[in-house]
Formats: structure tokens, C-alpha cells, sequence
């Protein structure tokens, strides 16, 4: 268990901790010389079971409120330190206060300097305190009268802080580990060691000679060593301090205070994020939209701005929804505490927990939006993720929403397998989509095309991407095409050459067109790679060359044509044959050339050139220089002539 200090400056915390644990936390010449505690000190004593009880011992002073909030956050109980003879101070209530906004809800109190005045005076310290603490989360915490110099009452408060330690022990294997999170308060450099960083663990696990990540710096490190609760350790654990020996291509002033040590997963730097947030009750006036204000998240300390979601002002005493923005980088996951100060970091406003770290850009303040921001509140991921579900027709990035909840995979596998989600791998990662949602995809595309058939009947149908783009804008193409696969299994979609329609759907030529067409068609059949242009066919069937121009374009909404080159046509046939050389000239030799191509089909460079640029056109190949590389993720039949190259 990790005990944390809290209390007004010269009232004891580091002699109190001294007591019970025979160690001066004060370690800095300047605490030594001046008996003042300047930043976080550590100290470590066993139990009688063989447990280790860590102390972190906070500076009290106003001035120093950044380096006890670097050690505050992370500790499981508040030790709560109250001289006898001052009672209740401005830091007391300060510290007070930070320690509820964090979300610690155990603790004790430590009345020291009983020694040092009268019953009387104790007496009414101990009133003082309880007033303090009516109406907190510690209005009924044990108080502890003691005199650390002479002893009195200190058994009996080890003796508590012992009991505690062991029943949070016996509740700890409920707690879900989730990635490895650690957030650094100190580092240092040791001679004949090197790099070490320490702090309390938010999360997880570590063991030695993990390959582990400094975030947001990105840096990447393997650990050497390991001491867990000042004990060298092979692994360390959610709930202790551990301090890391690190190594790796990295440069000391690479890695500080305020920074995160972290599952390479978990590496995800973020400028803004959303929260639930409440403003004192000791502020006097309400907190305005886009206030400046300091963060402290983990240990690390932040300016940015608040950006209220629910209104304009927040009370003092009140919570709200509200997005964070911050002037630099750092590293969060939903559920983790902040304090938020004034610019002046002269006082504490309030504090919040950490809802999303993905915000949108747009419909910030839209009521679906709030309401995933409340279920994430409840703290129930899988709420949280059958919601998003339900409003993200485009789906959801599955490893995404494991990194921002901080989801151990075998939590993440549960909830996929309890929502039934169809899973979809793309380049970003695995998209999840709810049954209902599926469905309704298919439905919008049948009814895309429905709609297209209404609008141009005498068109075959819709390309590949223009039914996407018809159906769902913002649906990747890589869980559109097993969309389309569902369609054409299930008969609810057809497909002609490269266009998609509806089974019953059909485009026909008049006869005029039909006896015309078939006057000419042998023509572009019996020279398929060289097929005659308009003017040709034109000369050759004693029709007008508008007349052939026009009959070409109705004949191509029919999929059986493609216009590769101005006024000149290729078959469906020759055009997917021609793929096929394309795609084995690029598995021969790395990519197409037209001087390749020409030799393949025969005829003059420049038609193979014609042919190229057609490629490139529908997306089949990418031009770089004078050559062309195949775009792996499209097949012809995705890549389908659009709609200006026909009409």
C-alpha cells in the first residue's frame, strides 16, 4: 500500500513519517539544512506479514503544490497530518481537497505535537479537524493523536496503517491490471548503473527486460533492473513503487519528471481530451468557458484551457462535461484523475476524470455525444463500447478503444465475443460493427442503388466507389468490399463486367442501337488490343462519326465498353485481359512499363501509353516516373470506370 502525507508546512510529516519508519525522507542538503521538506521523499517499512508499506512524503508548502501533486497522484491512502498546536491550515484544507478531486476515499489522521500543549488545546484541535473533514469522503477517518519525538500513539497508528495495507492487499486481485502504466516523479542517473526512474505503478505489470516506452517523448527502452517497494524485484505491480533501471538509445535529458513509462501500446500522446470536471466549493465566483488553467495529470504539470460542453460557466461546487486542451503533449487513458490550478498556480479550482481521449473535432456538445461521455463516467467499458457501436455506422477501431480504456487483451477478446461484433481487419486495425449495424449497412446500400437506378435508368448500375461514397462517405473500402461479397452472396446485388446493380435491374439498347452495334462489335473483338476509334468504325459502317460516338457511350453504361483513350474503345474482355499482363509485367519485373506492354500486345508504344493512363485513371496502377506500380489493394472489379470518363 502507498501512504501519501498531506498537511500544512512545519506540521510534522516528515518527522511523523521518521517515526514510523526510521527513515529521514528528507534527502536534498537544502530539506537537511533548513528543516523544511522541498520535494517528494520516500520511505519504506515492513509490516508483521511481510508486506511493504511506502510512504511518499509531500513538500507543505503553497509554493509547492506542483511537486506534492507530482506525488499525491498514484497513492492509496491519505495520511493526513494536523499539528495540535496550529489546527487546521490554509495547505491542510488545500491538500484536503486535492486529495478528494484525486478519488482517494481512504485515509487516516495524524494529530502531532500532542506533547507540546494542553488537553485542552488538543481537544479542540480534534474539533477543528472534524469540521473540516464534515461532509468529506474522510468525515469519518480514524484520528490519531501522536508525538513523534517521543513516541506517543505512533504504535497504534502503525498498527492501523498495517491493517489497512492487508485488507487492501486481499482486495487487490479484483482490481483489472490493464497495460503497464507508470508515471515518473524522479529520475536520476546512478554511477556504475545508469538511467533509473521511479514511481507508483497506475497499471499493470513490468518485469525485467521488458522493452517498454517513454511517452510522450517516444523513446523506446528495455528494463534492466527492477526494486518494488525498495526491494530488488524481477517484477513489479499495480499499486507499488518501483523504480526501473533503464537502458537504451536514449539521451539522459531525454526522460523527467511528468513523463510516463508505459506498454509501447499505451504510447498514444495526446494535445486534448474529454472529462468530467468539478470546481471547488472554496472557489467564489464560477469558472468561465475557455479559462486558462494548469493541469496535473500524473506527474507531470501543463497549461491549457477548459472548453465547458454543457454551458458557459461552471459553479463552484458543480460538475460538468468539458474538453481539456493542452499546450503540449502528454499521456492519459480513460479513468485517470487531474487537478486543475489557475494560471498563477497560486490555488486549486477543481478536478475531473478523464473520459476520452480521442474527442471529435465537430458535434462536440451533440446529445449522443454527451451521452457516451456519461457511460464512460459510469466506468463500464462495455456500455461505453455497445454505445459507440450503436453511432458509428462507420465502425469502431477496436485496439483504438483498448489503448484509450487501457484494456487488457483478454478483456478486449471478452467484450468482442459478448457484443457478437462482425471484426473487420484494415490497415489502421480491426473494425468492429455491432449485427444491427451490419445490417443497416447492407439495407442503405441495396437502397443506394435502388435510388441510383431511379435517377439514371439507363445506366447499369453504380461503380465500386461510387456506391461506397453513395452508401457510406466515411465506410472504409476495406469493410465496404466484404459488404458488397455479403450483397452478391445473399443475391441482393448484382454484377455486370464492373458495375453493380440490382438483380432485377436491366439496361438494354434499342433495336436500332442492338443492329448497329452489332454491325461493328466483330471489329473491336477481332483486334482487341488495338480496337478501331470512332472515326474508323465510323468510315467503315457508313455511319456518321456522331452517331457511332453516341452508341459507344450507351453501349459502355452496359459495362461492355470502356473508354480508354478519347474516341477510343476497348472491350470488357480486352480490358480485363489487358489487367492480367499488367499484373503479371509488375511480378515479373517489379512494375509496367509501356515499352513492356507494347511488346506483350503488339501495335505502336503510344496506344500502350493510352492503356497505362487508363490504369491510372480507375486506380489499377499508380504512376511513379516513367513507370507503374499496381495498387494492391484494388482488383479491376473495385476499380470501375467513373461516371465523367463515360459520359
Amino acid at each position: 500500500m502507498i501512504i501519501g502525507t498531506a498537511g500544512h508546512i512545519d506540521h510534522g510529516k516528515t518527522t511523523l513519517v521518521k517515526a514510523l519508519t526510521g527513515v529521514d525522507a528528507d534527502r536534498l542538503p537544502e530539506e537537511k539544512a533548513r528543516g523544511i521538506t522541498v520535494d517528494l521523499g520516500y520511505a519504506y517499512t515492513d509490516t508483521p506479514t511481510g508486506q511493504a508499506l511506502g510512504f511518499v512524503d509531500v513538500p507543505g508548502h503553497e509554493k509547492l503544490i506542483h511537486n506534492m501533486l507530482a506525488g499525491a497522484t498514484g497513492i492509496d491512502f491519505l495520511l493526513l497530518v494536523v499539528a495540535a498546536d496550529d489546527g487546521p491550515m490554509p495547505q491542510t484544507r488545500e491538500h484536503l481537497a486535492i486529495a478528494s478531486l484525486l478519488g482517494i476515499r481512504q485515509g487516516a489522521v495524524a494529530l502531532t505535537k500532542c506533547d507540546v500543549v494542553t488537553p485542552e488545546r488538543q481537544a479542540a484541535a480534534i474539533a477543528e479537524t472534524r469540521a473540516l473533514l464534515a461532509g468529506s469522503c474522510f468525515a469519518d477517518a480514524p484520528l490519531f493523536p501522536v508525538a513523534a519525538r517521543n513516541g506517543e500513539g505512533i504504535a497504534l497508528l502503525k498498527t492501523h496503517l498495517e491493517q489497512q495495507a492487508g485488507t487492501r492487499e486481499a482486495d487487490a486481485s479484483s482490481e483489472l491490471p490493464g497495460r503497464f502504466r507508470l508515471a515518473i516523479d524522479r529520475c536520476f542517473t546512478l554511477s556504475g548503473i545508469g538511467t533509473v526512474v521511479t514511481g507508483t505503478v497506475f497499471s499493470g505489470s513490468v518485469r525485467v527486460g521488458d522493452t517498454l516506452s517513454i511517452s510522450p517523448a517516444g523513446v523506446n527502452v528495455r528494463v534492466r533492473g527492477l526494486h518494488a517497494q525498495d526491494r530488488p524485484a524481477e517484477s513489479g505491480h499495480v499499486g507499488q513503487r518501483v523504480a526501473l533501471n533503464l537502458v537504451g538509445d536514449f539521451a539522459r535529458e531525454a526522460i523527467r519528471r511528468g513523463q510516463w513509462v508505459l506498454d509501447p501500446r499505451q504510447h498514444l500522446p495526446i494535445d486534448r481530451f474529454s472529462a468530467t470536471l468539478k470546481l471547488s466549493t472554496e472557489e467564489s465566483v464560477a469558472l468561465r468557458h475557455w479559462t486558462p488553467v494548469h493541469v496535473h495529470l500524473g506527474a507531470e504539470d501543463i497549461t491549457g484551457r477548459i472548453a465547458l460542453l454543457e454551458g458557459d460557466s461552471l459553479p463552484p461546487g458543480a460538475d460538468m462535461l468539458a474538453e481539456i486542451l493542452l499546450d503540449r503533449p502528454l499521456c492519459c487513458a480513460i479513468g485517470d484523475r487531474f487537478i486543475v490550478r489557475d494560471t498563477s498556480a497560486s490555488r486549486t479550482l477543481g478536478g475531473g476524470t478523464v473520459l476520452d481521449i480521442f474527442p471529435p473535432t465537430r458535434h462536440k456538445r451533440a446529445a449522443p455525444r454527451l451521452a457516451a461521455l456519461r457511460l464512460a463516467a459510469a466506468g463500464s467499458p462495455g456500455s461505453a463500447l455497445a454505445h459507440q457501436l450503436e453511432n458509428s455506422p462507420a465502425g469502431v477501431l477496436l485496439e483504438r478503444f483498448a489503448q484509450a480504456w487501457n484494456l487488457p487483451d483478454s478483456t478486449s477478446d471478452q467484450l468482442v465475443q459478448m457484443l457478437e461484433l462482425k471484426r473487420i481487419d484494415t490497415r489502421e486495425g480491426t473494425l468492429g460493427f455491432s449485427p444491427a449495424v451490419w445490417q443497416q449497412l447492407g439495407e442503405r446500400l441495396v437502397a443506394a442503388l435502388a435510388a441510383e437506378h431511379e435517377r439514371a435508368p439507363d445506366m447499369l448500375g453504380a461503380e465500386h466507389e461510387r456506391l461506397r461514397r453513395l452508401t457510406l462517405p466515411t465506410l472504409p473500402r476495406s469493410a465496404f468490399d466484404p459488404l458488397v461479397d455479403e450483397a452478391l452472396a445473399t443475391g441482393r446485388v448484382a454484377q455486370t463486367s464492373s458495375w453493380l446493380h440490382l438483380p432485377a435491374h436491366r439496361v438494354t439498347l434499342s433495336a436500332a442501337d442492338k443492329d448497329l452495334w452489332a454491325s461493328f462489335a466483330p471489329l473491336l473483338s477481332s483486334t482487341p488490343y488495338q480496337p478501331p476509334r470512332v472515326r474508323d468504325i465510323a468510315n467503315a459502317t457508313g455511319a456518321s462519326e456522331d452517331t457511332i460516338r453516341a452508341l459507344m457511350k450507351r453501349v459502355a453504361r452496359t459495362g461492355k465498353l470502356y473508354p480508354v483513350a478519347h474516341d477510343h474503345y476497348f472491350t470488357d474482355a480486352a480490358v480485363a485481359s489487358l489487367a492480367d499482363i499488367v499484373s503479371r509485367l509488375h511480378r515479373e519485373h517489379g512494375c509496367a512499363r509501356a515499352a513492356d506492354l507494347r511488346d506483350q500486345i503488339g501495335g505502336g508504344r503510344k496506344v500502350a501509353i493510352h492503356i497505362l493512363e487508363f490504369f491510372d485513371r480507375i486506380g489499377y496502377t499508380r504512376r511513379v516516373r516513367n513507370q507503374r506500380n499496381a495498387r494492391d489493394e484494388h482488383v479491376l472489379r473495385d476499380t470501375a470506370t467513373p461516371r465523367q470518363w463515360i459520359n
